[in-house]
């Protein structure tokens, strides 16, 4: 079964870390900067190991481009 949750991405970011706001909305703080799909690749790096699975089962499903984004766990 897959869950959707919703990401705010903090880009350039001193600190890697992943902050739940509530059981589908979290905020995700990159070292990446946020062009050429950097910081994306970076945001699926730290949520699979945050939720303990492999990147492979992590996408996003809407925000490529954006700050806001929608991620799906399978």
């Amino acid at each position: 079964m897959a869950v959707k949750i919703s990401v705010s991405v903090k880009p350039n970011a001193r600190h890697e870390k992943v902050e739940k706001l509530s059981a589908t909305e979290y905020v995700v703080w990159v070292g990446a900067p946020a062009r050429e799909g950097q910081a994306n690749d970076a945001v699926v790096a730290l949520l699979a190991k945050h939720f303990a699975v492999p990147r492979s089962s992590l996408r996003i499903l809407r925000g490529e481009r954006a700050k806001r984004k929608i991620v799906e766990i399978a």
